[in-house]
């Protein structure tokens, strides 16, 4: 694959919904200063069919060197990067996630007094990342892999603006997401998670080998296109079992966090968890859509308080 000449256009833009208004990506991207920051991306880029500048974005590395540009180029992070087989989030929805929470907190511009809880940080650490770089806020980064949080370490020891206000937490339960993380009489406004979404290894790849087939990929690679690993992509009942779990443990610590908020993938997953959240007794449900291309991701956000 090429490098872009100066007659190709530069962005590859989306006929679809917008992403939120402060979001970066709303315009598409810019592929060559995203290249001038972060050079390695070139030979990924290439004039599609459209005649706009892209990447295959069923080609792993090409995914992940254009996250490393995108975060360079818009957020000044330095040095992102993310063992083989980890998940690689795509930016422009994971930092819509975190424009829609600011409007939750009723908040827009930096805040360094907001403290935000991420369940399940991830080897990209990518939500406290983007929330600590965005808003000023202060994170805690909580996961069951000791390898995706030595990973977070490694990026926040290049950028040590976000290194002040990142912290690290080891869950050792498997079978826990609050408890063992926050302390006592610590208080958060606002914890936000993406789950796993399948409820088995197997389920995983059925839905990679569908993934496949509809973007009509030419490959036999057993690898998802995002990557992923076991604790990122699956758990015991998917993503409605640990929504259940999520939604029951957060009533424990109530009183020491304003706003709980997940990512839903499924829908047919809203509904049950609406009504297990009613029932405990919250105070206020929010459900937000999030528009991703042609795809919409909801938000669901509940309160105690």
């Amino acid at each position: 694959m090429s490098s872009p000449n100066s007659h190709q256009k530069t962005a590859e833009r989306s006929p679809h919904k917008p992403l939120h208004p402060r979001n970066y990506h709303n315009q598409g991207y810019d592929f060559p200063s995203l290249i001038a920051s972060h050079p390695t991306l070139a030979p990924f880029v290439f004039n599609n069919a459209f005649g706009n500048l892209s990447i295959d974005y069923s080609h792993a590395e090409a995914v992940k060197h254009l996250n490393a540009a995108l975060l360079t180029y818009h957020y000044q992070i330095q040095g992102w990067d993310i063992p083989e087989g980890a998940l690689c989030p795509p930016i422009p929805g994971r930092v819509d996630y975190i424009h829609h929470i600011a409007d939750l907190l009723g908040v827009s511009d930096r805040n360094n007094n907001i403290r935000m809880l991420d369940i399940g940080i991830g080897a990209s650490g990518i939500y406290s990342l983007l929330a600590s770089h965005c808003y000023g806020w202060q994170c805690v980064g909580s996961d069951i892999n000791q390898t995706s949080l030595n990973n977070v370490a490694t990026i926040l020891n290049k950028n040590k603006t976000l290194e002040k206000l990142v912290t690290l937490r080891h869950q050792p339960n498997p079978h826990q997401i609050f408890e063992g993380i926050i302390n006592q009489g610590e208080m958060f406004d606002v914890s936000v998670c993406n789950p796993p979404f399948h409820a088995s290894a197997e389920e995983a790849s059925k839905a990679h080998q569908q993934k496949q087939h509809n973007l009509k990929l030419k490959t036999n690679t057993n690898s998802l296109n995002f990557g992923g690993s076991a604790a990122e992509l699956w758990c015991n009942g998917g993503e409605k079992l640990f929504l259940k779990k999520m939604i029951r443990e957060s009533q424990v610590f109530a009183e020491q966090c304003r706003w709980f908020t997940s990512l839903v993938s499924k829908i047919e997953n809203l509904t049950p968890s609406i009504k297990l959240i009613k029932k405990l007794g919250a105070s206020d449900i929010k459900q937000i859509d999030m528009h991703q291309g042609n795809k919409i991701t909801r938000i669901l956000a509940w309160t105690f308080q």
